[in-house]
């Protein structure tokens, strides 16, 4: 059942003045970072006059970091217009960069969209499409300088906004993303009454969410283990910018 609120709100209405429903699409990939996309959904599915759709290349199972996977509603025949596209990371954007087929509908979707958005390394993804020459973006901090063979330039926050472009860092900033993104649709009382609805006071019992907050040795293990994945990515990165 949707989730009303005892608010005196304003609605989005279009330039008409009718009460528009807000599209946003969140695209999907094989071993995609289930908290990138969870975080965000949660939030931003409660919006009112809100639909918000999973879109894949087909209708299948998409495989994640977890035990879990996403039957997607829409393919990419299906989706229809979008008035936000929203992109996960994970460990599979090499692979996602690669695709023509999702990249091509990426970049339409997003050159239709009154937003493009994104989490974690999705971000790299929005680069390999075109969106991000010369905007401030930020993704995941093992990325950070993946991110600037695309022309972007990479900011050290949990959220960044250049124009209509929203991007949040890793994994768990994309629920301060998605509480960003819902105050500006919606306005403050909604995107409250949502973080109410979901009890979000994050109290974190250990402080080591950053570099320059994490214990060096705990550091230097985590830039080993990304090594690999972010050799990868920026190969898949700069292969997709070669062929625009």
């Amino acid at each position: 059942m949707a989730e009303t609120y005892p608010l005196n709100l304003i609605r989005l209405t279009s330039a008409e003045g009718r009460k528009k429903t807000v599209r946003i699409g969140f695209l999907l990939f094989d071993n995609l970072t289930q908290l990138d996309l969870m975080g965000p959904l949660q939030v931003l599915s409660r919006l009112p006059d809100c639909e918000a759709i999973t879109i894949a290349d087909h209708i299948r199972p998409i495989k994640t970091d977890c035990p879990v996977d996403f039957i997607p509603s829409h393919d990419f025949q299906t989706a229809g217009a979008l008035d936000m596209v929203c992109v996960p990371g994970g460990f599979g954007i090499a692979q996602a960069l690669a695709d023509d087929r999702f990249m091509d509908f990426l970049r339409k979707s997003g050159e239709g969209a009154d937003y493009i958005t994104s989490v974690c390394t999705g971000a790299l993804l929005l680069g390999g499409a075109g969106f991000l020459s010369n905007k401030r973006a930020t993704t995941h901090w093992a990325y950070a300088e993946v991110l600037k063979d695309c022309g972007a330039i990479y900011q050290q926050a949990r959220i960044v906004r250049d124009g209509n472009i929203f991007t949040g860092g890793g994994v768990t900033a994309g629920i301060d993303f998605a509480f960003t993104l819902a105050k500006e649709i919606c306005g403050a009382d909604i995107a409250e009454a949502i973080q109410l609805g979901l009890e979000y006071d994050p109290s974190p019992p250990m402080n080591a969410g950053t570099p320059d907050k994490a214990k060096p040795e705990i550091l230097a293990a985590l830039q080993t283990r990304y090594e690999s994945p972010v050799a990868q990515t920026r190969d898949a990165l700069r292969q997709r910018l070669e062929r625009a």
